[in-house]
């Protein structure tokens, strides 16, 4: 739940308020939260059948044959870690100078300077052998759930119904609203990812057939209704105009019920769970592309280790120095679309397929959790998915077409370089029974 939260509902609201007009904006928090009831149920399924370090790289691989398809699946999902895991860093660390601007005033190059000194921080943080962060996480998920109830609680007992009630406007379901449903989706998906990471830790669940599913749906559950609560609080207290145009949302929210002080504070904890929640992303995900080039499916120089301190260095410093060039160059929309758009064909709909097929391969395989009304949740998950991909501009659809073809083009280059699949050779008694075949 630490995960899902960081900085994503506090620098996500602005655009969702602003795309759905208002109140509306409810429908999309909804939506996210349906697709990751859908999502959950595939993930808790996989989580519990393959409880691995790993996560989608080891499903991806499973589901589509190791030796095969898999293969390519799994690489393409490593590829893809390393450009949308630095621009997850970077959406962060966008969000962090946004609201520091609200405690002190920033031009466009200091705003910059703050978002890329936020990411070589990190770097330099994560430099070293990390042993323990247990008792860390405890105090963050403290930190958050405190701010989270003052802000739930403040907009309650603030609450002006006709802010809400003057603003509905009539519904026309028609290409307009769910375009910017689609859009709006979007940025509320992005604060409801995590609820899949305890997959990442597999191996290390105890009872993981239950507790994997548990923990997903528990965490799904409590984190939509606090969204949505904290939603509702927003727009009973702020004008939705207001909402919409500013770049620290709970800042200005705090400010018009206590004042400049209260807000302040309020400022200073969401930037301390957001460089936490930076903290923990950028620790976990310098060890995907390890783990991969470890196991010798990736580009060898990502398995590389600190010769003194034990950790993968050079990941770190790769992911690092992406992040830091995304954080100058993009703004928090655009980078936000793009980590969405750009996961959803292979790691999202590529996993509820994935499953779909074992089910059909191996029909009378047991499963330690089993969805309810199979297949409908996947079916809807992959339906969801892919309205929000053709929900997205063009642009962000191109660049996620453009990185896997890339991918598959790299992996078949090293395929070749190392006569794997779909070029490994045959064995001499297969080549004879193929000629065989072919001559009668």
């Amino acid at each position: 739940m630490i995960d899902m939260v960081g900085l994503g509902p506090f620098i996500v609201t602005p655009f969702v308020i602003a795309q759905m007009h208002g109140p509306q904006s409810i429908f999309a928090w909804l939506l996210g939260a349906l697709l990751a009831f859908a999502d959950g149920c595939i993930w808790s399924e996989l989580g519990a059948a393959m409880p691995m370090a790993g996560g989608s790289y080891v499903f991806l691989r499973e589901l589509f044959g190791a030796k095969k398809l898999g293969g390519l699946m799994a690489f393409l999902f490593i590829w893809q870690t390393t450009i949308q895991a630095p621009l997850v860093i970077a959406s962060g660390a966008i969000g962090f100078s946004q609201y520091f601007n609200y405690l002190v005033p920033l031009n466009d190059y200091a705003a910059k300077a703050i978002s890329g000194g936020v990411v070589i921080l990190l770097i330099i943080i994560l430099y070293r052998k990390i042993t323990s962060i247990g008792k860390i996480s405890v105090m963050l998920w403290i930190g958050v759930i405190a701010t989270l109830a003052w802000i739930i609680f403040s907009g309650f007992t603030h609450f002006h119904p006709a802010l809400i009630l003057d603003n509905l406007e009539p519904f026309n379901f028609n290409t307009l609203f769910f375009a910017g449903l689609g859009n709006a989706t979007i940025k509320t998906v992005y604060a409801y990812l995590g609820y899949y990471n305890v997959c990442h830790l597999g191996g290390e669940i105890e009872n993981p057939e239950k507790n994997i599913p548990k923990s997903i749906f528990l965490s799904i559950t409590g984190i939509a209704l606090i969204y949505i609560l904290m939603q509702i609080s927003i727009l009973g207290v702020l004008p939705w105009q207001d909402a919409a145009s500013s770049k620290a949302v709970i800042s200005t929210f705090i400010e018009k019920i206590y004042g400049s002080t209260a807000a302040n504070i309020t400022t200073i904890l969401i930037l301390w769970v957001g460089f936490a929640s930076l903290f923990s992303a950028m620790l976990g995900y310098s060890r995907i592309p390890y783990a991969a080039a470890a196991d010798g499916k990736f580009f060898p120089i990502f398995a590389k280790l600190h010769p003194t301190k034990n950790f993968p260095h050079v990941s770190l410093l790769i992911l690092g120095g992406i992040a830091f060039v995304f954080s100058l160059l993009f703004k928090l929309s655009e980078v936000i679309s793009a980590i969405i758009v750009m996961r959803i064909l292979v790691q999202f709909v590529g996993q509820a397929i994935g499953l779909m097929l074992l089910h059909k391969r191996e029909p009378n395989r047991k499963f330690p959790y089993r969805m309810w009304i199979y297949p409908i949740p996947a079916i809807v998950s992959i339906a969801v998915w892919l309205f929000l991909f053709f929900s997205a501009d063009i642009k962000f659809i191109l660049g996620a077409i453009g990185v896997i073809v890339l991918g598959i083009i790299i992996f078949m280059l090293r395929a070749k370089k190392n006569k794997e699949w779909p070029f490994e050779e045959k064995p001499i008694i297969n080549q004879i029974t193929s000629n065989y075949s072919k001559t009668g």
